[in-house]
């Protein structure tokens, strides 16, 4: 039997990086996205040949993307699609944007990155993901349900609209056999954390600890695998119990 393949976009760190290897552990076949061209530093096995480079804020290059990942199915399937890219702009000094602080401009590009490139890749890969009974898992956030003080107005929307978004491919990808699925991350363990994290994990944190990038990838794993055929339109807090 072929490989299974996924396609992943924010993949150049992290969470993206410890899917990779959970995935690859199971003889996947990975397609990265990213907006950076390949590094070197991306040492698993068919790295190269699975990276593609786009800026998923442009429309014209998420077109573009879907066309290329097209050319590279080779037998029009795809089996995953995990939607993982998202920006966060921060102000000086790593500041929280507010909506005082967010022009139309920035509300744009995090739009266009956290939710409307996952609306098009989704509608446009939606004959190679039913042809292969594929599963979607976008990655949402515990700021899409509550303030935060690091995550913006901008940020904290979007996020908010992809669990929106969840929910209505879900109702309408389901009777297609292709499964719709998010994970809401909380506080986790990678180079991006923000000063003054340890203060949320002593006070709001149940379980009194930082989450990891191996076991976001492992739920990751799960909503892609026969283990979950009959979960389609959920969203799995992993965040420790933040979310209580």
């Amino acid at each position: 039997m072929s490989a299974r393949i996924m396609l992943l976009t924010g993949a150049s760190r992290g969470i993206g990086h410890a899917t990779v290897k959970r995935f690859q552990g199971e003889g996947w076949r990975i397609l990265t996205v990213s907006r950076q061209p390949f590094s070197e530093e991306c040492r698993w096995p068919g790295a190269r040949w699975g990276h593609i480079q786009a800026d998923l804020s442009d429309p014209a290059q998420v077109d573009a993307l879907i066309r290329e990942v097209r050319e590279r199915l080779p037998e029009g399937q795809l089996h995953a699609l995990v939607n993982n890219a998202g920006i966060s702009p921060k102000g000086e000094g790593g500041a929280r944007l507010g909506a005082l602080d967010s022009d139309h401009a920035l509300w744009t590009s995090v739009f266009n990155v956290n939710l409307f490139s996952t609306a098009a890749l989704a509608r446009g890969l939606f004959p190679e993901l039913r042809s292969g009974g594929g599963s979607i898992v976008n990655v949402t956030s515990i700021v899409g349900s509550r303030v935060h003080p690091f995550a913006g107005a901008a940020y904290a929307c979007s996020k908010a609209a992809l669990a929106a978004l969840t929910r209505e491919l879900a109702h309408e990808f389901g009777a297609h056999g292709v499964r719709v699925n998010a994970i809401a991350p909380g506080e986790i363990d990678t180079a991006i954390l923000s000063p003054g994290t340890e203060d949320i994990v002593e006070r709001q944190i149940p379980m009194r600890r930082l989450g990891t990038a191996e076991e976001v990838a492992e739920t990751i794993l799960f909503l892609c695998s026969a283990a979950s055929s009959y979960v389609n339109g959920a969203e799995i807090h992993i965040n420790g119990g933040q979310h209580v």
